[in-house]
């Protein structure tokens, strides 16, 4: 879903090059780094900042922890900070492509003078250091066997999602030991600029976007993007989640920004046009709901079998477990309106029907 002709691209094509940072806004720098998946690129973010009457950056934003990523960094920072340090690092959420790098960022420019402190949501700092912890979070025995349960049958991805029991910490190999807590509706000045956090749902536990009313701007994170809908998933930790209404009540609450906000999001262009891109988001749950909906209404049918009518094209692993998600996601979403029901049939796996 698209939709582009209700936004508005203020810089037009222009994309930094890895390794460059281009100025989006007063005290604003963009950077795009690269990841080895289909969305191959991440928005990463550098605001002006001084703290303790020492000038620099704030970081928002690390990418994955690989040798690319790192590379990049090293070429911004020797030609794209003016000789300033990095004082402080904001990670909006714990995906890997968020927050792979905070703890080799807030190292590398630690001092004995100062810390390079890591910025964050108390519930997805805490949530990643499990994570790491737990190498099977994400994949593993526990993964394979929900996905098997929800429906997905093909054998070769089963075993692949097995083997991806340490996929997490290896693109987020550790956390720092202290942080400093990010809740919803502080105000968190960086330089000359405050920026207020606001707390999202579904899309991870505990994200935090930022506005600065000063400049109208909105570092979105992954909750608004302008030509993918973000991610909602449920995964195996909690089977019963219910994700998707947490999603659309926080992009909702976005409306009380100016409809002419400069978004600045995770994937994707800077753009302008929030209102709009809501109403689309929203209907385009709403349209899948409808889906999901009508195709429980024959029969009973799994996650797995729903993949074909919610997802038209061809998907690689790391696209199928998230299409599996989010397909549990709008399954449990219409359970928990009392709109379908759910059971395990003889074969061993959960399928959904209308009431």
């Amino acid at each position: 879903m698209t939709g582009e002709h209700a936004l508005r691209y203020p810089l037009g094509e222009t994309l930094p090059e890895p390794g460059t940072a281009v100025e989006v806004a007063p005290g604003v720098r963009w950077l795009r780094m690269p990841l080895p998946f289909a969305l191959n690129h991440i928005n990463l973010w550098l605001l002006r900042d001084r703290v303790d009457g020492r000038d620099g950056w704030c970081i928002v934003d690390c990418g994955i922890a690989d040798e690319a990523t790192r590379s990049a960094w090293e070429q911004v920072f020797a030609t794209g900070i003016d000789g300033l340090p990095v004082l402080r690092v904001i990670v909006t959420h714990l995906h890997p492509d968020h927050a792979g790098l905070c703890h080799w960022l807030t190292e590398r420019w630690r001092t004995e003078q100062s810390e390079c402190r890591l910025w964050m949501s108390a519930t997805d700092f805490a949530a990643a250091r499990v994570m790491i912890a737990n190498g099977s979070a994400v994949g593993g025995d526990g993964a394979a066997n929900f996905f098997r349960r929800h429906g997905l049958t093909d054998e070769k991805s089963l075993e692949q999602v097995r083997l991806r029991w340490r996929y997490y910490a290896n693109m987020v190999p550790a956390m720092p030991d202290g942080y400093r807590r990010l809740m919803d509706g502080q105000v968190v000045v960086v330089g000359e600029h405050a920026w207020e956090c606001i707390a999202g749902y579904g899309h991870a536990p505990e994200h935090i976007s930022l506005w600065c009313a000063k400049t109208n701007v909105l570092i979105s994170g992954d909750m608004v993007l302008p030509r993918i809908s973000t991610n909602v998933s449920v995964g195996h930790t909690e089977p019963e989640g219910d994700p998707l209404p947490l999603y659309l009540r926080s992009i909702a609450a976005m409306r009380r920004l100016p409809g002419d906000t400069l978004v600045l999001p995770s994937h994707g262009k800077p753009f302008m046009g929030l209102h709009n891109r809501v109403i689309q988001l929203e209907q385009h749950h709403k349209e899948r709901l409808d889906v999901v909906r009508s195709a429980c209404s024959g029969q009973p049918r799994s996650a797995g079998e729903l993949l074909q009518v919610m997802f038209r094209r061809s998907l690689d692993l790391h696209q199928t477990t998230f299409a599996m998600g989010e397909a549990i996601a709008h399954l449990n979403a219409l359970a928990g309106r009392g709109e379908v029901r759910h059971a395990l049939h003889p074969d061993g796996v959960i399928r959904f029907e209308s009431r």
